[in-house]
């Protein structure tokens, strides 16, 4: 094996690490935070960040052009799905009532709900 496969092994695996290692600090943060949306924001930012390192690991780990694109899918599909769907859970979250007001600094949702009734 050569020198560079070594390296770009290396590289690959640690990124898996550090990318596993923001996904647990997401799942500790969607376990202790307070609030629906605290939790939200925990669920999609890391998450997001940590499945995108990890594959990138492991796409440097595998180099064929079948599974790259396989994990270029994956990910793509990760950044459209997750944060919307994150957010489609806060703003039923607002809707229902579980939100406390007092602590949001803009509350744009409110006006534009008031406007439609």
């Amino acid at each position: 094996m050569s020198l560079w496969l070594q390296i770009v092994d290396t590289v690959g695996a640690v990124l898996v690490l550090i990318g596993a290692a923001i996904c647990l600090l997401g799942v500790i943060g969607m376990l202790r935070l307070p609030d629906v949306l605290s939790r939200s924001h925990a669920a999609t930012k890391p998450q997001s960040l940590g499945l995108l390192l990890v594959l990138a690991g492991v796409a440097l780990r595998l180099r064929s052009g079948m599974d790259l694109a396989t994990l270029a899918l994956i990910g793509f599909f990760q950044l459209m799905t997750g944060p919307v769907a994150a957010h489609l859970v806060a703003r039923s979250a607002y809707r229902t009532g579980q939100i406390d007001h007092g602590e949001l600094l803009f509350d744009e949702l409110d006006e534009q709900l008031t406007e439609e009734s």
